[in-house]
């Protein structure tokens, strides 16, 4: 299976031009014959709103808005691409994953783990990640800062997550560290899409990358690159969780003892 992550440099509050801009990610990617793309978060909007009122011209229903019709289009010759979206709901806005897959919606992932100014402009998230079933693997989606909580990716291991895909819009230096342990502690690949550029004096790092289960970086981009890169992976590797002949990484879990970490004081 060949995985692919795609970086590019949104605008913000220019959906016209971003979707261009996502155009030809896709257009890359199919040349490439990629079969599961990861483009970055909120692709579709641009990331630092002044106000309320940015965030809501910027965002579009899921999936019906024009970036998802372009997601469903591209999926239709049997791929999987997973995009950030800055989610218009009857209920508010989300910074959202929309989950699409041979010319369908699968899933929509409402980040749990807002950052910053985020708080501002979206609702939290209320539901577990999603892991859905994609040509007999399974594929776990978390946004962005879910990186610093290692929870969120265990939470996807134990659902039985092979591959983690990861839209995001970096800012801290640590994520694509921190993702490398995040697939050695979980045995998973791990697939984080990042933006790059500055947009109103914010400062985004780039560094796409796919990781293994050992965390060794399979494949990495530079900080101001823009298209994909790719790599053949074997999802079910993930499936072995040894870390030594007499220790897996779940099995050997005490989880009575960590109630503590679901109590909130």
């Amino acid at each position: 299976m060949k995985l692919a992550v795609g970086q590019m440099e949104p605008k913000i509050c220019n959906t016209e031009e971003n979707l261009v801009r996502v155009k030809a990610i896709l257009k890359e990617a199919e040349k490439a014959n990629v079969d599961v793309l990861v483009l970055p978060e909120l692709c579709n909007s641009g990331y630092v709103f002044k106000d309320i009122s940015e965030a809501t011209d910027s965002a579009e229903s899921i999936p019906k808005g024009p970036l998802s019709r372009e997601l469903i289009a591209w999926s239709e010759r049997g791929r999987l691409v997973v995009a950030g979206i800055c989610e218009h709901s009857d209920v508010g806005l989300y910074n959202s994953a929309g989950i699409f897959a041979r010319g369908k919606h699968i899933a929509t992932y409402r980040k749990i783990h807002l950052f910053l100014n985020e708080k501002d402009w979206f609702r939290p998230g209320q539901e577990e990640p999603p892991v859905i079933e994609y040509n007999g693997y399974h594929f776990g989606v978390m946004i962005c800062f879910d990186w610093i909580f290692p929870e969120v990716t265990r939470l996807l291991a134990l659902k039985g997550a092979q591959v983690i895909l990861h839209p995001a819009n970096l800012v801290l230096p640590y994520c694509q560290n921190a993702m490398v342990t995040r697939s050695i502690e979980n045995r998973v690949f791990t697939a984080t899409a990042n933006r790059i550029g500055t947009e109103r004096e914010v400062e985004f790092s780039g560094l796409s990358q796919i990781t293994d289960i050992r965390g060794n970086r399979l494949c990495q981009m530079k900080k101001e690159e823009v298209g994909i890169v790719s790599v053949i992976i074997d999802p079910a590797l993930a499936d072995n969780k040894s870390i030594t002949e007499r220790n897996d990484v779940l099995g050997d879990r005490q989880p009575k003892l960590y109630t503590r970490i679901t109590q909130d004081d």
